[in-house]
């Protein structure tokens, strides 16, 4: 079965009877008429003033105003886009919009304060730093061993600091 454009069915029918009965020169003569009736090189004569031709020409100015409006609106989009892009380009050169972990690292050390090294502290002022009690401090000295309470400072130390006591001074000092 072969499908055919509804203007065409008439024809085909009877080019089909042609062939079933075994005429194959009428149904050749026949093809031969119904190829010649479209085909592109046979001139066809239309008046410049026929009303169908008129209506193409409407269309064709409608389809050429409508075309000239959409490229001025695509011009003014594609300039609108290269204007964003030139601010973007802008914008990276600046290092406003660089690497997001280059630009984590340098908001890091841009607002670190230089270290300040750490001075030897009371056991007051290292309870308060360690967040215990001075009776507590004394306690876990007395009771640790130098490594063990090493350890046991380092754990609750803000900056994870290490801290030792010593005997000459009767203050505890930072350990690197």
């Amino acid at each position: 079965m072969i499908r055919v454009p509804t203007a065409l069915i008439e024809a085909v029918r009877q080019l089909s009877q042609l062939h079933r009965q075994g005429h194959t020169i009428a149904l050749q003569q026949g093809l031969e008429e119904l190829i010649s009736q479209f085909d592109s090189d046979i001139d066809i004569k239309i008046a410049p003033s026929s009303k169908s031709v008129s209506q193409l020409e409407q269309r064709l100015e409608r389809l050429e105003s409508h075309l000239a409006g959409q490229s001025e609106d695509v011009k003014t989009k594609l300039e609108t886009i290269a204007q964003h892009l030139e601010k973007m380009e802008r914008a990276m050169a600046s290092g406003r919009y660089s690497n997001s972990n280059t630009r984590a690292r340098r908001q890091v050390y841009s607002h670190q304060q230089p270290q300040v090294e750490l001075q030897p502290r009371t056991n007051t002022s290292l309870a308060q730093r360690l967040g215990v009690t001075s009776q507590s401090l004394i306690a876990e000295s007395g009771k640790l061993s130098a490594k063990e309470f090493l350890s046991w400072t380092r754990s609750r130390d803000p900056m994870s600091t290490g801290w030792e006591f010593s005997q000459q001074d009767g203050l505890y000092h930072p350990v690197k």
